[in-house]
Protein backbone atom coordinates (compact mmCIF):
# COMPACT_ATOMS: atom_id res chain seq x y z
CA UNK A 1 0.00 0.00 0.00
CA UNK A 2 1.17 3.10 -0.83
CA UNK A 3 2.81 6.23 1.47
CA UNK A 4 3.52 3.81 4.16
CA UNK A 5 5.97 5.19 6.32
CA UNK A 6 5.59 3.07 9.61
CA UNK A 7 9.51 2.58 10.16
CA UNK A 8 11.22 -0.20 12.13
CA UNK A 9 12.37 2.35 14.77
CA UNK A 10 8.91 2.75 16.24
CA UNK A 11 8.90 -0.89 17.09
CA UNK A 12 11.28 -0.66 19.92
CA UNK A 13 10.19 -1.26 23.25
CA UNK A 14 7.04 -3.69 22.54
CA UNK A 15 8.61 -6.53 24.60
CA UNK A 16 6.30 -5.61 27.86
CA UNK A 17 2.87 -5.75 28.20
CA UNK A 18 1.57 -2.11 26.60
CA UNK A 19 0.63 -0.35 23.44
CA UNK A 20 3.31 2.01 21.84
CA UNK A 21 2.33 5.38 20.78
CA UNK A 22 0.04 5.94 17.69
CA UNK A 23 1.52 5.13 14.99
CA UNK A 24 0.49 6.72 11.70
CA UNK A 25 -0.77 4.87 8.66
CA UNK A 26 0.27 7.41 6.20
CA UNK A 27 2.82 10.18 5.17
CA UNK A 28 1.06 13.39 5.25
CA UNK A 29 -2.59 13.36 4.41
CA UNK A 30 -4.31 10.08 3.69
CA UNK A 31 -5.66 9.75 0.47
CA UNK A 32 -9.25 10.76 -0.44
CA UNK A 33 -9.42 12.44 2.99
CA UNK A 34 -6.85 15.71 1.68
CA UNK A 35 -8.90 18.58 2.48
CA UNK A 36 -9.80 17.78 6.08
CA UNK A 37 -8.60 19.95 8.73
CA UNK A 38 -10.04 18.31 12.03
CA UNK A 39 -8.35 16.48 14.17
CA UNK A 40 -8.29 13.83 16.67
CA UNK A 41 -9.80 14.35 20.40
CA UNK A 42 -10.59 11.97 23.15
CA UNK A 43 -13.30 12.13 26.04
CA UNK A 44 -15.16 10.09 28.24
CA UNK A 45 -19.20 9.72 27.21
CA UNK A 46 -21.63 9.71 29.87
CA UNK A 47 -23.99 8.88 27.18
CA UNK A 48 -22.17 5.44 26.04
CA UNK A 49 -20.33 5.08 29.42
CA UNK A 50 -16.85 4.73 27.72
CA UNK A 51 -14.07 6.66 26.28
CA UNK A 52 -14.34 7.87 22.97
CA UNK A 53 -11.38 8.70 20.64
CA UNK A 54 -13.26 10.88 17.49
CA UNK A 55 -11.96 13.36 14.88
CA UNK A 56 -9.82 10.88 13.24
CA UNK A 57 -8.34 12.04 9.60
CA UNK A 58 -4.91 10.64 10.28
CA UNK A 59 -5.61 7.14 10.62
CA UNK A 60 -2.85 5.01 12.60
CA UNK A 61 -2.47 1.76 14.69
CA UNK A 62 -1.08 0.86 18.25
CA UNK A 63 0.22 -2.00 18.39
CA UNK A 64 0.20 -4.57 21.74
CA UNK A 65 3.08 -7.15 21.21
CA UNK A 66 3.22 -10.48 22.46
CA UNK A 67 5.60 -11.12 24.64
CA UNK A 68 8.66 -13.14 23.05
CA UNK A 69 8.50 -16.15 25.31
CA UNK A 70 4.77 -16.49 24.73
CA UNK A 71 4.26 -15.10 21.57
CA UNK A 72 2.41 -17.96 18.93
CA UNK A 73 2.52 -15.79 15.80
CA UNK A 74 -0.39 -14.96 15.49
CA UNK A 75 -1.63 -11.10 15.00
CA UNK A 76 -5.31 -9.59 15.38
CA UNK A 77 -6.01 -5.87 13.79
CA UNK A 78 -9.03 -4.68 15.83
CA UNK A 79 -11.34 -2.22 14.65
CA UNK A 80 -13.54 -0.58 17.55
CA UNK A 81 -17.02 0.36 16.76
CA UNK A 82 -18.86 3.84 17.09
CA UNK A 83 -21.07 4.89 14.37
CA UNK A 84 -18.00 6.00 11.63
CA UNK A 85 -18.58 9.13 14.05
CA UNK A 86 -16.18 7.74 17.12
CA UNK A 87 -14.33 5.05 18.20
CA UNK A 88 -14.95 2.52 21.44
CA UNK A 89 -11.18 2.93 21.69
CA UNK A 90 -11.10 0.91 25.38
CA UNK A 91 -13.96 -0.99 25.82
CA UNK A 92 -14.01 -2.13 21.95
CA UNK A 93 -10.57 -2.01 21.04
CA UNK A 94 -7.67 -1.80 23.99
CA UNK A 95 -9.28 -3.55 26.49
CA UNK A 96 -9.39 -6.91 23.92
CA UNK A 97 -5.97 -6.09 22.95
CA UNK A 98 -3.87 -6.77 26.46
CA UNK A 99 -6.27 -9.80 26.96
CA UNK A 100 -4.82 -10.97 23.33
CA UNK A 101 -1.48 -9.83 24.18
CA UNK A 102 -0.92 -11.92 26.91
CA UNK A 103 -2.15 -14.99 25.18
CA UNK A 104 0.61 -14.65 22.95
CA UNK A 105 -1.10 -12.81 20.39
CA UNK A 106 -0.02 -9.25 18.72
CA UNK A 107 -2.77 -7.15 19.04
CA UNK A 108 -3.60 -4.08 16.86
CA UNK A 109 -5.66 -1.40 17.69
CA UNK A 110 -7.07 0.36 14.63
CA UNK A 111 -7.69 4.08 14.78
CA UNK A 112 -9.41 4.39 11.31
CA UNK A 113 -11.17 8.05 9.47
CA UNK A 114 -14.35 8.98 10.92
CA UNK A 115 -17.02 11.81 10.40
CA UNK A 116 -16.29 14.91 12.13
CA UNK A 117 -17.69 15.89 15.19
CA UNK A 118 -18.51 19.13 15.53
CA UNK A 119 -20.62 19.77 18.79
CA UNK A 120 -17.80 18.41 21.08
CA UNK A 121 -20.05 15.24 22.03
CA UNK A 122 -19.58 12.73 19.07
CA UNK A 123 -22.00 9.81 21.12
CA UNK A 124 -25.20 12.87 21.00
CA UNK A 125 -24.31 13.83 17.44
CA UNK A 126 -24.52 10.91 16.31
CA UNK A 127 -27.79 9.76 18.35
CA UNK A 128 -29.12 12.75 16.52
CA UNK A 129 -27.82 12.11 12.90
CA UNK A 130 -29.00 8.65 12.97
CA UNK A 131 -33.05 10.18 13.13
CA UNK A 132 -32.57 10.59 9.53
CA UNK A 133 -31.19 6.97 8.56
CA UNK A 134 -31.04 7.48 5.01
CA UNK A 135 -29.13 10.68 5.53
CA UNK A 136 -26.80 9.29 7.70
CA UNK A 137 -25.94 6.32 5.89
CA UNK A 138 -25.26 8.05 2.42
CA UNK A 139 -22.85 10.87 5.00
CA UNK A 140 -20.78 7.43 6.59
CA UNK A 141 -21.26 5.32 3.22
CA UNK A 142 -17.75 7.32 1.58
CA UNK A 143 -16.15 7.13 4.90
CA UNK A 144 -16.37 3.11 5.35
CA UNK A 145 -14.56 3.23 2.02
CA UNK A 146 -11.67 5.56 3.19
CA UNK A 147 -11.79 2.98 6.59
CA UNK A 148 -11.73 -0.19 4.67
CA UNK A 149 -8.35 1.47 2.80
CA UNK A 150 -7.53 1.87 6.14
CA UNK A 151 -7.43 -1.28 7.87
CA UNK A 152 -6.02 -3.01 4.33
CA UNK A 153 -3.37 0.11 4.62
CA UNK A 154 -2.58 -1.72 8.15
CA UNK A 155 -2.91 -5.27 7.01
CA UNK A 156 -0.35 -4.90 4.73
CA UNK A 157 2.17 -3.14 6.92
CA UNK A 158 1.92 -5.97 9.31
CA UNK A 159 3.17 -8.11 6.70
CA UNK A 160 5.50 -6.47 5.14
CA UNK A 161 6.95 -6.01 8.69
CA UNK A 162 6.18 -9.55 9.76
CA UNK A 163 9.94 -10.05 11.35
CA UNK A 164 10.22 -7.35 13.10
CA UNK A 165 6.79 -7.85 14.55
CA UNK A 166 7.73 -11.51 15.41
CA UNK A 167 4.41 -12.94 13.52
CA UNK A 168 3.61 -15.11 10.79
CA UNK A 169 1.88 -13.67 7.53
CA UNK A 170 -0.58 -16.29 7.53
CA UNK A 171 -2.01 -15.91 10.65
CA UNK A 172 -3.23 -12.83 10.54
CA UNK A 173 -6.60 -12.03 11.64
CA UNK A 174 -9.09 -8.70 12.21
CA UNK A 175 -12.10 -8.42 14.42
CA UNK A 176 -14.38 -5.46 14.31
CA UNK A 177 -17.46 -4.14 16.53
CA UNK A 178 -20.40 -2.88 15.69
CA UNK A 179 -19.47 -0.49 12.70
CA UNK A 180 -15.61 -1.71 13.06
CA UNK A 181 -17.49 -5.15 11.32
CA UNK A 182 -18.08 -2.99 8.40
CA UNK A 183 -14.46 -1.78 8.61
CA UNK A 184 -13.11 -5.77 8.94
CA UNK A 185 -15.47 -7.20 6.24
CA UNK A 186 -13.81 -4.48 3.74
CA UNK A 187 -10.53 -6.22 3.70
CA UNK A 188 -12.58 -9.43 3.71
CA UNK A 189 -14.65 -8.90 0.89
CA UNK A 190 -12.88 -6.36 -0.96
CA UNK A 191 -8.88 -7.02 -0.80
CA UNK A 192 -7.82 -7.11 -4.19
CA UNK A 193 -4.58 -8.79 -3.51
CA UNK A 194 -3.64 -11.23 -0.98
CA UNK A 195 -1.39 -8.66 0.57
CA UNK A 196 -4.13 -7.20 2.49
CA UNK A 197 -6.69 -10.30 2.81
CA UNK A 198 -7.00 -11.66 6.30
CA UNK A 199 -6.55 -15.29 7.33
CA UNK A 200 -9.46 -14.98 9.73
CA UNK A 201 -12.30 -13.01 11.22
CA UNK A 202 -14.70 -11.89 13.79
CA UNK A 203 -17.81 -9.84 13.60
CA UNK A 204 -19.20 -8.49 16.67
CA UNK A 205 -22.84 -6.92 17.01
CA UNK A 206 -22.23 -5.70 13.03
CA UNK A 207 -24.45 -4.54 11.16
CA UNK A 208 -23.80 -5.38 7.43
CA UNK A 209 -24.98 -4.01 4.39
CA UNK A 210 -26.97 -5.19 1.44
CA UNK A 211 -23.58 -4.84 -0.49
CA UNK A 212 -21.56 -6.36 1.59
CA UNK A 213 -24.00 -9.56 2.15
CA UNK A 214 -24.65 -9.51 -1.85
CA UNK A 215 -20.68 -9.26 -2.12
CA UNK A 216 -18.72 -12.79 -3.15
CA UNK A 217 -16.54 -14.34 -0.62
CA UNK A 218 -12.93 -15.37 -1.17
CA UNK A 219 -12.17 -18.69 -2.71
CA UNK A 220 -9.66 -19.52 -0.04
CA UNK A 221 -10.85 -20.88 3.16
CA UNK A 222 -11.43 -17.78 5.80
CA UNK A 223 -13.12 -19.04 9.16
CA UNK A 224 -15.06 -16.32 10.80
CA UNK A 225 -16.47 -16.18 14.19
CA UNK A 226 -19.87 -13.84 14.57
CA UNK A 227 -21.46 -13.03 18.10
CA UNK A 228 -24.42 -10.42 19.16
CA UNK A 229 -27.33 -10.25 21.33
CA UNK A 230 -30.79 -10.62 21.01
CA UNK A 231 -31.89 -7.48 22.56
CA UNK A 232 -29.58 -5.05 20.39
CA UNK A 233 -31.16 -1.51 20.60
CA UNK A 234 -30.32 -1.01 17.15
CA UNK A 235 -32.19 -4.51 16.29
CA UNK A 236 -28.35 -5.62 14.10
CA UNK A 237 -28.44 -9.56 15.76
CA UNK A 238 -30.63 -10.26 11.88
CA UNK A 239 -27.84 -8.99 10.16
CA UNK A 240 -25.60 -11.55 12.32
CA UNK A 241 -27.72 -14.16 11.49
CA UNK A 242 -27.90 -13.34 7.57
CA UNK A 243 -23.69 -12.89 7.65
CA UNK A 244 -23.61 -16.15 8.85
CA UNK A 245 -26.12 -17.54 6.37
CA UNK A 246 -23.97 -16.24 3.51
CA UNK A 247 -20.48 -17.78 5.38
CA UNK A 248 -22.54 -21.33 5.47
CA UNK A 249 -23.75 -21.26 1.81
CA UNK A 250 -20.33 -20.22 0.36
CA UNK A 251 -19.58 -23.79 2.76
CA UNK A 252 -16.61 -21.52 4.59
CA UNK A 253 -16.31 -22.52 8.26
CA UNK A 254 -18.25 -20.24 10.52
CA UNK A 255 -19.67 -20.19 14.15
CA UNK A 256 -22.55 -17.62 15.58
CA UNK A 257 -23.23 -17.17 19.06
CA UNK A 258 -26.74 -15.06 19.71
CA UNK A 259 -27.31 -14.01 23.61
CA UNK A 260 -30.38 -13.29 24.70
CA UNK A 261 -29.34 -9.72 26.61
CA UNK A 262 -26.44 -7.76 26.14
CA UNK A 263 -27.51 -4.93 23.93
CA UNK A 264 -25.48 -3.17 21.76
CA UNK A 265 -22.45 -2.32 22.22
CA UNK A 266 -21.41 -4.59 25.09
CA UNK A 267 -17.54 -5.32 24.08
CA UNK A 268 -15.36 -5.79 27.22
CA UNK A 269 -17.98 -4.36 29.43
CA UNK A 270 -18.96 -6.81 32.55
CA UNK A 271 -22.89 -6.55 32.84
CA UNK A 272 -22.77 -9.82 34.93
CA UNK A 273 -24.44 -11.97 32.33
CA UNK A 274 -23.57 -14.87 30.07
CA UNK A 275 -22.73 -12.00 27.49
CA UNK A 276 -19.65 -11.55 29.47
CA UNK A 277 -18.01 -14.67 28.69
CA UNK A 278 -18.03 -13.98 24.77
CA UNK A 279 -14.29 -13.62 24.63
CA UNK A 280 -13.62 -17.06 26.63
CA UNK A 281 -15.48 -18.29 23.70
CA UNK A 282 -13.78 -16.51 20.87
CA UNK A 283 -10.73 -17.23 22.80
CA UNK A 284 -11.69 -21.52 22.72
CA UNK A 285 -12.59 -20.52 18.88
CA UNK A 286 -9.16 -19.03 18.22
CA UNK A 287 -7.57 -22.53 19.81
CA UNK A 288 -10.17 -24.59 17.73
CA UNK A 289 -8.61 -23.21 14.60
CA UNK A 290 -5.17 -23.18 15.45
CA UNK A 291 -4.21 -19.31 16.01
CA UNK A 292 -3.81 -19.79 19.90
Amino acid sequence: MKKLILASIFLFGLNTINAQKSIPLYQGKAPGSENWTYSEKEMDSDLFKTHLVYNVAAPAIEIFEAPKAKANGTVIVIAPGGGFQSLSINKEGRDLAKILQEKGITAVVLKYRLLETKTGDPAREMMENIKDRKAFDAKTAPIKVMAGEDIKTAISYIRTHAKELNINTEKLGVIGFSAGASVILESVLHSKDASTLPNFAASIYGGPSEEILNTEIPNTTLPLFICAASDDQLKLAPKSVLLYSKWLQARQPVELHIYEKGGHGFGMAKQNLPVDKWSDIYLDWLKFHKFL
